[in-house]
């Protein structure tokens, strides 16, 4: 290893280090934080400021500043991350590169987040499905039924894995083989609610398990809401089925708008209480989701592939979430229509097979049948 290279691993050590004791110190939000690096550039500034400095930034007052001037020799991080070695969780710190892109578009992005499992590219392309915990069949089976579909178009089901709507969507993903991430209000070693442990190893293996609590935090009330923004700002739009008027989902929705992602409603009975959030939404501009073409006819456009003005092909988030045997079928088909028959000669694979791939990639938007048997980008 090169010296250089051996500095920017150690830079990067003493940043993390840094950013984790700042997380461990109670009364550092999102906006607090932001406001620190703002004045004094890196979070080991931070930690090397005085108390005469640090009570000038806007959120800090005298009591908060003596803690985080304390933190240099009270805060054990050292333990926290052996608690995470030792349990295989990962931390994740604004950034870096493994930090979630989209989420630095959202005003208080999480500076630190510790992950069970695996953030990929392809989750660029996420939607949220969120409701109450007190959902119905119906809400059960549709937010289930919607997952299973999206995860099919490629995209990466995003919740918080609460009981009712949130968990059936995470099931739906996990069923068709897609991805899904699940955001918690508590901390990765002590789920909630604690039914959904087993749910949180499944997600984890095909996804990711997501907090910006230190793992042995408990729940709280107030972490739920504040979890929200993370759910709805990794995602490119957010679905609630099924919501009370005074629904935590509701609240997702509004940070949705906020941060300018799209936001969708499945309407229900006109008699069931756990419509009305929903119709309000409807009411005030969401998109009516009767099926998930009514969320592609929104978000499918980012699953084709765009061109640049060189004439380069840019593969969007879609792609990056296809298997060899869609790759190769993909690689024969073009922005002109092509005959299938051509398809399945250049494929080299059995006509069953280019047929059943064709019509996977069909339902995620990226190609399209046209007449005369023939196949075409979308």
């Amino acid at each position: 290893m090169s010296n250089d290279t051996q500095a920017t691993a150690h830079e990067m050590t003493v940043t993390r280090n840094a950013s984790l004791r700042l997380a461990m110190v109670n009364g550092i939000g999102p906006r607090i934080f932001q406001n620190l690096l703002t004045s004094f550039s890196s979070p080991q500034a931070v930690l090397e400021a005085d108390v005469s400095q640090l009570k000038c930034v806007p959120g800090v007052g005298a009591r908060l500043a003596k803690q985080i001037a304390a933190a240099r020799e009270e805060v054990d991080v050292t333990g926290q991350l052996e608690i995470c070695e030792e349990n295989q969780i990962d931390l994740i710190v604004r950034g870096e590169d493994n930090y979630p892109a989209i989420l630095n578009e959202i005003h208080d992005p999480p500076n630190v987040l510790f992950c069970n499992g695996r953030i990929q590219p392809q989750d660029r392309l996420a939607v949220a499905i969120v409701g109450t915990r007190h959902a119905t069949t119906y809400g059960l089976k549709t937010a289930a039924n919607l997952a299973r579909g999206l995860s099919l178009a490629g995209f990466t089901i995003v919740s918080g894995m609460a009981r009712g709507i949130d968990a059936a969507a995470h099931r739906g993903a996990l069923e068709s083989g897609g991805r899904t991430i699940a955001v918690l209000g508590s901390g990765l070693l002590n789920v909630y609610p604690p039914e959904h442990a087993t749910l949180s190893e499944e997600i984890a293996k095909q996804g990711a398990v997501l907090s910006e609590y230190l793992p042995m935090q408990a729940p709280r009330s107030g972490a739920f809401p504040q979890r929200n923004r993370i759910v709805s700002g990794l995602s490119l739009g957010v679905i609630v089925v099924e919501a009370a008027e005074r629904s935590g989902a509701l609240i997702s929705a509004r940070l949705a708008g906020e941060q300018g992602r799209e936001v969708f409603a499945v309407p229900g009975r006109i008699d069931n209480r756990m419509s009305k959030g929903c119709h309000s939404l409807i009411r005030d501009g969401a998109k009516l989701v009767e099926s998930v073409d009514d969320i592609l006819e929104e978000l499918g456009p980012l699953t084709s592939p765009a061109t640049t003005e060189t004439g380069q092909t840019v593969h969007r988030p879609s792609e990056l979430s296809l298997n060899e045997q869609e790759k190769n079928v993909l690689q024969h088909i073009g922005t002109e229509p092509e005959c299938i028959d051509v398809v399945i000669r250049a494929s080299g694979l059995p006509a069953s097979r280019v047929l059943a791939t064709i019509s996977v990639l069909e339902i995620r938007r990226i190609v399209r049948r046209v007449v005369g048997n023939k196949v075409v980008r979308a």
